[in-house]
């Protein structure tokens, strides 16, 4: 095989995945929390052609009442601190939080007056995802193995409406 027909398989194998365990596809928040916006550009390239995050069944939502995952970045300012816990609250369960780049994983900024230092300091993470900023495939293979952790928060939980005999 060669990468792209690997790079295939795998996308197959995750959109089978996210079908088979929710029916329908996951959908997505960002929530920067002071960051220097390098980490959102490569979030953003996520969508462009090249890696189509859409073919995987992952969308972005403005709404935190329509997202299954929270995908945060920078070092939580504590200025954020009402505003990320009202997003967080919003969202239905069960919900799933990254921590996205160095800064939300404390490897930037050190806790102080001004700084949590990392994001598990206000809101429980499922997955941290390092990098300053993290490649686009780092941030496939954080969102798969968030994934994963979505469906152990919901064994036997199903998206499908009982008779609908498919997903939205």
């Amino acid at each position: 095989m060669n990468p792209s027909q690997d790079e295939a398989e795998v996308a197959r194998r995750l959109r089978d995945t996210i079908a088979g365990q929710f029916g329908r596809s996951l959908h997505i928040r960002t929530l920067d929390t002071g960051s220097c916006a390098v980490c959102e550009q490569e979030i953003r390239l996520l969508a462009a052609p090249h890696y189509d995050l859409h073919r995987l069944g992952f969308f972005f939502t403005p709404a935190p009442r329509h997202a299954d995952l929270l995908l945060v970045t920078g070092p939580m300012i504590r200025a954020f601190d009402v505003a990320a816990r009202k997003t967080y609250e919003a969202m239905p369960g069960p919900k799933v939080v990254v921590a996205t780049g160095a800064c939300a994983l404390g490897g930037v900024y050190p806790k102080d007056p001004f700084v949590h230092g990392n994001v598990g300091a206000l809101l429980p993470v499922d997955v941290w995802i390092p990098g300053c900023p993290p490649s686009p495939l780092a941030l496939l293979y954080g969102l798969s193995v968030a994934v994963g952790r979505l469906a152990e928060k919901a064994p036997g939980l199903t998206f499908i409406a009982d008779g609908d005999g498919g997903g939205a």
